[in-house]
């Protein structure tokens, strides 16, 4: 599947804009392509509970949920600069959960696969093998 960065990219940029950074004032915002061609989206939402905020992945596993399931093929995450930024460990996590097995992100460093920024990574398949 052919991935169009830019629009991508301009749809996170969109999604951040939408954020609920009260606190930290560090907008984020995300955005992918599922397999059947959607594109989901989400941005970070925080609390005075700062434990309790979520991450834009968060929102965009959400999004993509509702709107039909699938798995994610393309991703992209920036900062309130417009810029490329890297998702964190969990959410690395979160995205893999939901990925294509061969799903790119664009990173600060370029485009790499999620067993790249993930690699040897704990998954459904794991668990997988002990379901009764």
């Amino acid at each position: 599947m052919d991935v169009d960065w830019d629009e991508l990219r301009e749809v996170a940029v969109a999604a951040m804009r939408n954020a609920y950074v009260p606190y930290s004032h560090y907008p984020v915002g995300a955005a992918a392509l599922v397999d059947d061609g959607r594109v989901v989206a989400g941005c970070n939402t925080e609390n005075a509970s700062y434990g309790v905020g979520l991450c834009a992945e968060c929102g965009l596993v959400s999004n993509l949920a509702m709107t039909g399931g699938g798995r994610l093929v393309a991703f992209v995450c920036v900062n309130g600069d417009g810029e490329t930024i890297m998702p964190c460990g969990r959410c690395r996590q979160l995205l893999n959960e939901h990925a294509h097995p061969t799903m790119l992100l664009e990173t600060v460093s370029g485009v790499r696969t999620i067993d790249e920024v993930l690699p040897d990574a704990f998954g459904p398949r794991d668990l997988d093998r002990f379901a009764q």
